[in-house]
């Protein structure tokens, strides 16, 4: 199959929906004081239009993955940049917290089916040789997209663009939506699904069930006093799992389509790569959260400040990113060993410093640890992404990277769940300033925790996938493009 001359014309597009997948999840953090006092919009529901949009997220990301692979990937990032547009401007014009956190569920279960495919179709329309430097832009636009959101956000409230106040925030994505629709629809490949589409119905239910069933608890739970319904929910939602799991296996062994492919965990990269995404997304989500609410909520920054105390962290990943793949190619994993320790001294850095200085912490503290922070994500996270990639075939890009960002998301949903919980627990019913910094103190060693982990975890992936440049077995593009 010959070569699509518009492929590096398609990327930027493509890319689009990944930034602006990973700015939503983000922008709303730098939003949350706003939501509070405008809204009326409590912790629970702060924690749902944070979570809530990262849970439906993940839990519709391996089923977008499976319909892209056989509906075709251009229909459905087509199909989920429409819907996500259109939830954006639900989203902006919410009158009241319930409104906003349907219309949140609403644009995460778009952003599902829109997601997915940019991976795909890099896998399926790239060559070889070019594939790893098309997968690594898409790393650093996911970290861009998560940074933009802290710094953009806080610039367009503290503009107040034509009064709009926080739904400036969403409302922006009405001309990016469009304009993305455009070239998508002038520049990505035509093609027809490989088979005909058979849908897991089952698998779709006990997935979502099973993320369900943890989260919606970890949200709701603390501000509901813990009732015995959270409790029984948690511990259901690992036999259900487990369930889920045993369904897929012996769909698989009839000779189905499973919602998801098992085959893909027999890759070492695969497996390790998919655990370092989720204990680094689930250190970075909770950790955008708490220091943004500490900056505006608790040591008074505008919503400007708050955003321009996290550029350090957004121009050091992005550069990072750049930069960093020519240091993976000769270097391999000890660069994404050195970014992860050195995120890990960051955010220690910051820990240390809330210790020391407790209340009298001002925001020009965090500029230089939420630096190093953003230039060792930088240099692990692209990266990352592309080892969970290396040994999948293109016929499985669509499921593969739906299962590699439903784990990313429900991780990042869980940080923020599970932290958030602590962060708000510990900050008790009239907080002061000191009450601020040690809740965000007590996360934050948590964090640091977490950052070690991934560390660890990337020392356990193997050399050469580090190293050599993303090719599949077998070597051939799939008719659903």
């Amino acid at each position: 199959m010959s070569q699509d001359p518009r492929r590096w014309l398609m990327l930027p597009v493509i890319l689009s929906a990944s930034f602006m997948a990973a700015f939503d999840f983000s922008v709303v953090n730098v939003a949350a004081p706003s939501l509070q006092t405008t809204l009326h919009a409590g912790s629970a529901a702060l924690e749902l239009v944070v979570g809530g949009y990262a849970f439906t997220y993940a839990s519709g990301m391996v089923t977008g993955g499976k319909l892209g692979d056989l509906f075709g990937h251009r229909t459905l990032f087509l199909l989920g940049m429409a819907g996500f547009t259109l939830a954006s401007l639900l989203c902006g014009l919410a009158g009241t917290p319930g409104q906003l956190v349907g219309a949140r569920l609403l644009q995460g279960l778009t952003a599902s089916a829109m997601v997915p495919q940019v991976m795909a179709l890099i896998t399926a329309t790239f060559p070889p040789g070019e594939r790893l430097r098309a997968l690594s832009w898409f790393g650093v636009t996911i970290g861009l997209g998560s940074t933009a959101g802290q710094v953009l956000g806080g610039l367009l409230l503290d503009a107040d663009v034509l009064g709009l106040g926080w739904r400036a925030i969403f409302l922006i994505n009405l001309p990016v939506g469009l304009v993305a629709l455009t070239f998508a629809a002038r520049w990505l490949p035509r093609g027809r699904a490989a088979s005909r589409p058979r849908l897991d119905p089952v698998g779709v239910v006990g997935v979502s069930g099973s993320l369900a069933l943890a989260l919606v608890p970890l949200a709701l739970g603390r501000e509901a006093g813990w009732p015995a319904w959270t409790w029984l929910a948690m511990a259901a939602s690992v036999p259900a799992l487990v369930g889920t799991l045993a369904w897929e296996r012996r769909i698989a062994r009839r000779g189905g389509e499973p919602l998801l492919d098992l085959a893909l965990f027999r890759a070492g990269s695969f497996r390790t790569g998919l655990a370092v995404n989720v204990a680094f997304m689930a250190s970075f989500s909770s950790l955008m959260f708490t220091v943004t609410l500490l900056l505006q909520a608790g040591l008074g920054a505008s919503p400007l400040h708050a955003g321009l105390t996290f550029a350090p962290l957004a121009v050091g990943s992005a550069l990072s990113s750049i930069l960093g793949r020519g240091l993976i190619a000769r270097h391999g994993r000890r660069v994404m060993t050195f970014g992860s320790a050195l995120t890990g001294v960051g955010v220690l850095g910051l820990a240390v410093e809330l210790r020391v200085l407790g209340a009298d912490l001002t925001p020009p503290w965090l500029l230089l640890p939420l630096g190093l922070a953003g230039i060792g994500s930088g240099l692990t996270l692209p990266s990352v992404l592309g080892v969970a990639l290396s040994g999948v075939r293109p016929a499985k890009a669509g499921a593969a990277s739906g299962v590699l960002t439903t784990t990313q998301q429900f991780a990042g949903a869980t940080g923020v769940a599970v932290l958030g919980a602590l962060f708000f627990g510990a900050l008790g019913t009239h907080p002061g300033r000191a009450d601020f910094t040690a809740a965000a103190q007590l996360t934050l060693w948590i964090d640091v925790a977490l950052v070690a982990v991934t560390t660890v975890l990337i020392t356990l992936l193997p050399r050469a996938a580090t190293t050599q440049p993303l090719v599949s077995q077998p070597n051939r593009q799939p008719t659903a493009a």
